[in-house]
């Protein structure tokens, strides 16, 4: 694996209906590197997010789309995402507060 620093870990967060509605329990959704494993998504988050503790990290592989274009047909990119829950006594996490 090659060597994926804490900052290269978290891609981006997912913001949809359902992610905003899970963080009334404390749970975000990230993509995150392919090669990422729960462990180090932990420490980025910890490290990334001041006063945050990661209760647990749930991960999902995501295969690609198959898209056409014309008679040549492909895939779209893999992708890996990940819903980090928080402890009770954490604080939340700033990125999530204006939307």
């Amino acid at each position: 694996m090659a060597n994926v620093q804490y900052y290269d870990v978290i891609l981006r967060p997912v913001v949809t209906e359902k992610s905003m509605a899970a963080m009334a329990e404390k749970k975000y959704t990230f993509l995150v590197h392919p090669e990422a494993n729960k462990t180090m998504i932990k420490e980025a988050v910890e490290k990334m997010f001041a006063g945050t503790k990661v209760e647990k990290v749930n991960t999902m592989n995501l295969e690609g789309k198959t898209r056409r274009r014309g008679m040549t047909s492909g895939k779209t990119a893999k992708k890996k995402k990940a819903i980090v829950q928080l402890t009770a006594d954490s604080a939340d996490i700033e990125l999530f507060q204006g939307l």
